[in-house]
Formats: structure tokens, sequence, C-alpha cells
């Protein structure tokens, strides 16, 4: 039966599509009759349906679809209103014409999505205003609109796709205009989450890209066959679609299809996006692959061929819009691998004068992997550069399409943003980072930590603790665990098996894995395997020792997460009620005569012969036991379990490892990970979960440093690509560029913090410099006093209000900075950029008069006390530095951080609060600090009741009031180091 309403509402809103929002019934009066539909011209009838909607009613989802879209819509002319805020809402509504009683029920049915958008840090921020958001009427956006189509039919929420395309337009109109007369190569930087769907974004973008006119597309998709499959196997099902790969073959006849791809695919054609017919015949133009999904490019005459487009005029470039816009693109997937490589570059110079008429967008996937030239510029002969082998041929290929532009996507940033900007031949993004939004679904690092947590350690529970619901720490004292992480492997195969026979959808369950990552060495891989597979025959899961093993582990741990947990998923009463499912989950995973299988091989044939591919194959219920090859680009779909025991120096290799971060549709409960807390490294002990959390805090921290800085002032950007390294080594003091003989000419000088928190954290190791800082401190430390009760108010995290007591003084602002002043540093004076604004607080850019310092005191049942310089007793905290650096992984207490906060916040709204707060009195958070893993270290060190000034660290949070920025709001600010280079991007530094 026709759904006529739909019909009519359909046409009026995509009548609206390059206008944005009109009156409704003034277009509706002129369309429903075409339609045959008159008694749906006005909007009485949209009421009653949206009153009555089911979940999934297509009306209600097409209002929906359109409402977030304006919502998302940056670049809005018919709105003056920011996007997603109520009041472009209200605008919309306005525009429209809709009652109020449409209103209400709208938003009910689609909430406004308020979370922040891409961050975007430009080179200029007057860029060429080229691209059009929903392409020109004589050429609608055809791939893009497919690509959402597909998206909103996988069942992508309204928000999840006017994000994705609000970020892909971010990124494609900050590419050159395809048809502009002079060549210019954009580069640019995207920066996603480990495991966060980063493909579907670089899919968006090729999709408007070619839409827009962009005719040869090169995407570097991993240095492995398998990687290179996957990405292409993505952009056919997504968005090159069956009549491309077809090419005119006849689906239905099977002689016609020999030699085709994906006759074998179990997806093939159903999950393909379909045009609706070869897209040349439908107004659009053709996708040509170059690249398959088995086959990387070749040098071969037809490759030659397929590379020379065809001009309809040819008295004209190809980039003008004449022929451009008739010109079929050309799609290729390639390896990082130097012989494909080499051959895609001489077949592109082989085709001549017309490479220079070619608008191409080069998409590099890991950018941070292959990519980076690592080679020590000690090492280079002089007056040249010397480039690894892919840096070299992707420099070339950057060189021989003038109009290419360059977009590097990675999750881990700091190797990109440390390239040498002053090398116009190489990668680094000269015109734009832009930091992808987390995407809401997905769990990343906040999952497994209690980042943002006020509510104390030992209050914590599975309901309110992220740790203590996902993560599982291997101790001495808890042995290594290995056996109940297989059991909780089986279990959670049983309990997906268990909500699928409840009705929840089998689809996020066709693969289920377990990780084992305990060592880099392929030699140790095969003798854990065996292990495993010894312990799996012992297991006894089809007797009473191990259904006796199971019961409790669901009792005690997953039946309580779940219960707190799982949002209404289907979750078993009791194990009896689960064990059915146990013998189910146990056949799958022994399903193929083993249930472990060993990654840990590097190249396509093992590969190919391991016949591990989660696209093509129905169901992997599998433990995977593997090193590096399972920590970067390999996506490990159904990773449910993880065991983690592997030790690594450096930061992006260890972001890389986490494999357990993704997206966990109807599991998420479900999730565990088993990680080292006390691995031993040479003499060190070393707690991977601690070292995870110290290496994501740096992660968090600098995507809310580009967010800070993101902002336009006086309509210029204050931070551009070319100044982020320095500002990623001020805050990481640990984090060194590649080319140690070169220092970045732009200096960090002065960063403004009105109203945020300040927090150095890399202390001196020395004693005699920790002593004197401490002396330092002493003018407060005698006046600090009391214990005053500071309590939060309930929130999100707990119904009941905290309380914690603190000594606290009121110092003025001149004693304050010149103690601050007066510090010692570990890497240089890493405050020097704080000091700078802060030293301004004294009138000249705002007035501060005094600070309140709150000397926060632990728990009555963990406090350890001591005299510091004869002064207190004070209450000690124990902090532990991040693996490898001066720095220590948190200072501030969250609930001492978050009771400031409330003062300053309050004192802005010219709230009274305690301590007499006022919008001219800002916060210290003070914190004698000793270096221990154990408070019985600490109770060491203060076995009298003193404690020696050269081992307390006096650490601190300062929080200026709001009030203290000037009209110009300006955040940050720098320098030239060298002023005679003023315009320099590096500088040279003989002897660094």
């Amino acid at each position: 039966m026709t759904d006529k309403l739909y019909s009519v509402h359909q046409a009026v809103l995509g009548a609206m599509d390059q206008t944005g929002p009109l009156p409704f019934e003034g277009i509706a009066a002129a369309l429903a009759g075409a339609i045959g539909a008159p008694e749906y011209a006005t909007l009485n009838p949209m009421l009653d349906r949206l009153n009555s909607a089911e979940p999934g009613d297509p009306l209600a989802t097409l209002w929906n679809h359109y409402l977030t879209r304006w919502d998302f819509d940056e670049h809005a002319t018919w709105s003056a209103f920011p996007a997603r805020t109520d009041e472009r809402r209200a605008d919309a509504y306005a525009k429209l014409g809709l009652p109020e009683g449409i209103r209400t029920v709208l938003n009910d049915q689609c909430a406004i999505f308020k979370a922040a958008g891409p961050v975007v840090i430009s080179k200029d921020a007057a860029f060429e205003p080229w691209f059009m958001l929903d392409g020109s009427p004589s050429r609608p956006p055809f791939y893009w609109k497919a690509y959402e189509n597909l998206l909103r039919d996988k069942g992508w929420s309204p928000d999840a796709i006017a994000s994705l395309d609000q970020a892909a337009r971010s990124i494609v109109e900050r590419l050159a205009d395809p048809t502009r007369e002079d060549p210019y190569g954009a580069r640019g930087l995207v920066v996603g989450y480990v495991q966060s769907g980063k493909t579907a974004n670089f899919t968006g973008v090729i999709a408007k890209a070619i839409d827009a006119g962009y005719r040869l597309v090169i995407v570097l998709g991993g240095t492995l066959n398998l990687l290179r499959g996957q990405t292409q196997r993505r952009l056919d099902m997504e968005l090159i679609g069956q009549e491309n790969i077809l090419r005119g073959a006849d689906p239905n006849d099977p002689d016609a299809l020999v030699g085709i791809d994906y006759q074998d695919d179990p997806d093939w054609p159903e999950k393909f996006v379909s045009h609706g017919g070869r897209p040349s015949m439908l107004n659009a133009f053709d996708i040509e692959r170059l690249t398959t999904r088995d086959d990387d490019y070749r040098q071969l005459f037809s490759g030659i061929k397929a590379l020379e487009i065809g001009k309809h005029d040819p008295k004209k470039p190809l980039y003008s819009p004449e022929n451009l816009h008739r010109a079929s693109a050309r799609v290729m997937v390639v390896k990082k691998n130097k012989s494909v490589l080499t051959n895609l570059v001489q077949d592109l110079k082989k085709i001549g004068p017309l490479l220079g008429e070619i608008p191409a967008l080069i998409i590099d996937d890991e950018s941070d992997q292959a990519s980076v030239n690592t080679i020590d510029p000690k090492k280079w002969e002089s007056g040249t550069v010397q480039r690894t082998a892919i840096n070299q041929l992707i420099t070339q290929l950057l060189k021989t399409l003038p109009r290419a532009q360059y977009v590097g996507y990675t999750a881990t940033p700091f190797a990109n943003v440390f390239v040498d900007p002053s090398d116009e031949e190489d990668i680094f993004p000269r015109d734009f980072l832009l930091s992808l939004p987390r995407p809401t679904e997905y769990m990343g690092v906040q999952e497994f930590h209690d980042f943002d947590s006020a509510v104390p350690e030992e209050e914590r529970t599975v309901a309110n603790s992220k740790e203590k619901a996902h993560v599982r720490g291997i101790t001495e004292n808890t042995g290594d665990r290995l056996q109940e992480a297989m059991d909780a492997f089986v279990l959670t195969g049983a309990l997906k098996l268990y909500r699928v026979s409840k009705g929840i959808h089998q689809g996020p369950f066709r693969h289920h894995t377990m990780l084992v990552h305990e060592s880099v060495r392929t030699s140790e891989h095969n003798a854990l395997a065996e292990r495993l597979i010894t312990m799996w025959h012992n297991s006894e899961y089809t007797g009473p020792n191990g259904h006796a093993r199971l019961a409790k582990l669901f009792e005690n741990d997953f039946s309580l997460v779940s219960a707190a947990q799982a949002e209404g998923l289907p979750t078993p009463s009791s194990y009896e009620e689960l064990r059915p499912f146990v013998s189910t989950a146990r056949q799958m995973i022994t399903q193929g005569g083993t249930p472990v299988i060993v990654v840990n091989g590097d190249t396509d044939r093992y590969f190919a012969e391991l016949d591990l591919d989660f696209d093509r194959t129905d169901h992997v219920w599998k433990i995977l036991v593997g090193g590096t090859k399972l920590s970067r680009g390999f996506t490990v779909e159904g990773l449910t379990v993880t065991y983690y025991r592997r030790t690594t120096q450096q930061a992006d290799t260890l972001m890389q490892m986490g494999r357990w971060f993704g997206f966990r549709p109807n599991y998420r409960d479900l999730v565990r990970l088993y990680i080292g807390r006390e691995e031993t490294v040479g003499k060190k002990t070393v707690d991977l979960y601690e070292a995870f959390e110290a290496i994501c805090l740096d992660e968090e921290h600098f995507r809310a440093e580009l967010a800070r800085y993101s902002t336009l002032v006086d309509g210029k950007p204050q931070l551009t690509p070319a100044q982020i390294p320095p500002l990623v080594a001020q805050h990481l003091p640990g984090v060194r560029p590649s080319a140690r003989n070169k220092m970045f000419n732009a200096e960090l000088v002065e960063i403004r913090s009105p109203g945020r928190p300040i927090e150095p954290a890399a202390f001196p190791y020395d004693k005699a410099m920790t002593a004197r800082n401490t002396e330092r401190w002493e003018p407060v430390l005698k006046t600090l006093s009391g214990t005053e009760v500071c309590q939060l108010l309930p929130d999100s995290t707990t119904p009941l209000a905290r309380t914690f007591q603190a000594a606290s003084t009121v110092v003025d602002h001149a004693q304050l900075l010149s103690i601050l002043s007066s510090l010692e540093w570990e890497h240089g004076n890493v405050l020097a950029p704080h000091l700078t604004y802060l030293a301004q607080l004294d009138g000249r850019l705002a007035k501060v008069d005094d600070w309140l310092v709150l000397a926060p005191h632990r728990t009555a049942r963990k406090r350890i006390e001591a005299t510091i310089l004869g002064h207190g007793p004070f209450s000690l905290s124990r902090r532990s530095r991040q693996d490898g650096k001066a720095s220590f992984g948190r200072i501030s207490g969250m609930e001492h951080r978050a009771y400031a906060q409330w003062l300053i916040d309050q004192a802005e709204a010219g709230e009274a609060v305690t301590g007499g707060l006022g919008q001219h009195r800002g916060v210290v958070l003070l914190y004698p600090v000793v270096e221990a893993s154990s408070d019985a270290e600490v109770n060491a060190a203060a076995a009298d009741g003193t404690i020696d000034p050269s081992k307390v660290i006096t650490a601190f949070t300062v929080i200026p009031p709001r009030a203290a920025i000037d009209s110009k709001r300006q955040l940050v600010r720098f320098q030239a180091k060298d002023s005679s280079q003023p315009d320099a991007v590096i500088i040279d530094a003989p002897g660094s």
C-alpha cells in the first residue's frame, strides 16, 4: 500500500534540499495534487501520524533526517543562529511554519544533537569557499547521496550521518577547487580515534570529492594486501557500487560474470550499494576501478590506458567544468609497497601533459605508518634530503600530480605533526589538521578508565566505575588469569547467542573473538598457542568442573555488570538459563578443529594461507594470538575479551595496540580487558593499565588543546598547523620531534587560561631541586590551617553529596606569582607560557586580587600525615610518573578539581560561595606529593611524623577566575625563536 502522506512530505522536504527550510504548506499545496493526495496539503495529518508513530516510522525518520541535517549545517545561509542549538531548531520550525504541537512531538522524537563537531586548525581561515553543500541544481551530489542512503539503511542514526557529513565537508572544502586554473595541492591530516570508523569518514570524503570533480583517487591502504583488500572491499561495497563493478555485465548471466569480483562474497550483491543503473546513464558519471579486491595496481598497458582520461572538448583542459563533469572518475587502492608505488609513479609519468590537468585526491590511511620520513637528518648528504623508500615515492607521487591533494588519516598524530614543515615536498599538514569528534557509540579510552569520576576510589562499583566494569588486572596476587579470560570468552559467546534467541539482531555477533597479546616475538606465539590449546582441552566445558567455573564467573562478574550496564538488553537470570547456549558457543569456537589462530606473519601469502578474512567468512569465533600484526590496521571483528601483557616504550605504539577500542553494539557490557598491572621490563615494574591511562591522557589533552585554540579571534586562527609541534612539546615533555638537529622557529610564549586549570606535571627528579622548590612554598605552608569541609553536590555519577576536607589559606597575587616564578623544572621552565599570562593579572590584562589555596586531605582511612619544614601536619598524596617521562599521570584529584571548578563557575555567575570567592579571586589546589608505588613507601618516608623536603614534590593546580581575560580573548601567542627569520617554519639548531 502506497504511503501517500510520506510521499507528499518527501517531495516537499526534497524541494528544500538547496534552500533550507521554507513554508511547508505553501510547497505542499503545489505538490500534493500532483502526487494525487490533495488531502495531505496541510500539516494536520502529520500531527496525528507522529503521535501514533511506531519506532522506525518512515515519516518520523524522514523528518528526523532533515531536522538533524539543518541542525548540523555550519554554513547555513538561511539562519543566523549557531548550529546544533535550540535557537537554530526554533528558527527552522518558524521558517517551516510548524505549530507548537508538532514542534513538541518532533523535539521528543528528534532531540537536538549538541555534541561538539570536528575541530579544525587551518593555515588560513579565509580558504576559498568553492564547495557547495548539495552541489548545484544541474549537478546534484550523486555518490554522496548514495552513501548517505546506504548508511541510513545500515541503521546509522541521523545525528551520526550528519556528523560524518559535517566532518567530510570540512575536509573537502579545504582542498583546492578542482576547476581552478592555477594548480595547488593542499596537505591535511585527519586525527581520529583507534578503531573509530576512519574508513567511513574517508569514504564520505571521497564521495563528496568525486561529486565535486576530483577524477583520480588514490587510497594508500596499509602494508599488506589483506589490509588493502579490506579497504578496497569497503569502497566497492559502500561507494563504487554494483553497477560500476559489473561495468555493464548482466548480473543474471553467469558467463558475463566470469572474472568479476565478489562472486564468492556472502554479502554480494545484497549489501553492495546499487545506483539503480549505470551512473553515466543517470545524469552522473561512472567510477572505473584500477584495482580490485584481490589485485593491487599492476604495471600493465591496460592500466596506463585506464589512466588516460578523455576530454569532451579537446581544446579545453580537463579541469574545465565542460570536461570534468562528463569524465569518469578513477579509483585505486594500493599498498604502501615499494614495487607497487614505483609502478604507479612510472605509469603516471608516461601519460604526459595531461597529468597537470587531473584533479587528484590521495588518501593515506594510517599515515604515521611507513609514510613518514624516519631517516635521521644527521645522516643526510650535504644539501640533500634523504628519504625512506615509501616517503620518497609518496613525494614523487605528489610532484607528478601537481593538482593532487594529500589527506592523511591517523589515530596517533605525533609522528605526522613532527614532520619537517619546511620540506615542501613532504607530507606535513601545512593547510589543515582536523580532529574528528568522538563517535557517540564508540568504546574508547573513557570506557576503560575513570578519568572524570569524582567518586572516591573506595566507593566505586561496577555501576559507577568503568574500570571495575570492564578491566581485570593481572598481578602477582591474582595469578596470570589466563584460564579466567578464556572462560570469559566462552561465557560471552553464550551470552551473545542468548541475546540472539531473545530477538537481538545477530549481525553484531557474526564474529566473536578473543585477543591474546603477550609478546612481539613470533617465536613465543606458537608456544603460547600450544598452551592455550592444552588449556582449552583441560577446561572441561562439557563437564561439571567447567560449568562450575563458568557459573561462578557469571554470578560474580557478568550478571552484576550486565545488570548495571546492559541498558535493557536481555540477560539470563541464572547460569542454568544460560547453560544450553554454552554448548553451542563451545562448538562454534572449535569449528575447523582448533579454538586458536596465530596471527604473526608479515607476507600476503601467510595471510592467504591463514584464511582469516572477516569479510568473506560467515563466522570467526576464535582466540587470536599475535603481536605487531594485530596492533595496527588489522581490524579484529567481534573482539570481546582481550588479554594484554606486552610492554613498549613508544606512546604511539602503545595506543595502536588498543584493539579493545571500537564499536560494540549490543555487547558493550560483555567487553573485558585483562591487563598486566605488574609487568617486568628489565629491572623495572610497569603497570600497563596506568601506562595506557597516561598516554591516553596525553592524547585527550592534545585534542582538548586543539579544540581550545581552534576558535578564531578577529577572523584569524590562533594556531596554525606549523605551530602545533611546539605546543605538543610544551605539554608532552617526553615526546621529541623526529628531526633532532632541527627546531621549530615558532616558540610558544603565552597560554591564557581564564577559568581553566593550569597543572604542570613534569617535576624534577633531582632531590636538591625538589627541596628548594618545597622551601619556596614555605610562606604558603606556614599559613595553611584548618579542616574546611568542601562539599560537592550530587551529579550524574552518584545521587549522594560528597565531601572532603582541606586546609586552606588566602595569598595575594604578587606572592603567588613570586613563588611560581622561582620554581625549578626538569625540562626547562614548563610553566613559562603560563607565567607570562599570570604576570599580567595585576591589572594589565585583568585584575586578580588574591588566591584561595586548598590543600586537600585524603580520606581518614587512607590519610598519612607529616609536618613539612616544621609546618602542618599535612596530608601526603601519592603519585607515580608516566613510564619513561618526568611527568606524573595526574596531579589533582577529580573531586578536588570539580569542587574548585564549581567555585570558579559560581563566582562567574555572581553567586556567594564558600571562602568569599569573587570574580577577582582564583583557586589553587596544593598537594605535598611523595613519589611512590604504595602507601607503605609513603609511611616509611614519614615514619616519625615529619618528612624531608627533598622527598616532597609540592605539586599544584592553578585555576584563574573566568574574568581574567581581555576583550580580544586571545588564548595563545607565539614568537620566532630567531627574530631574523620571523617567517621561517624551522631553523637550523647546531648542536641540538
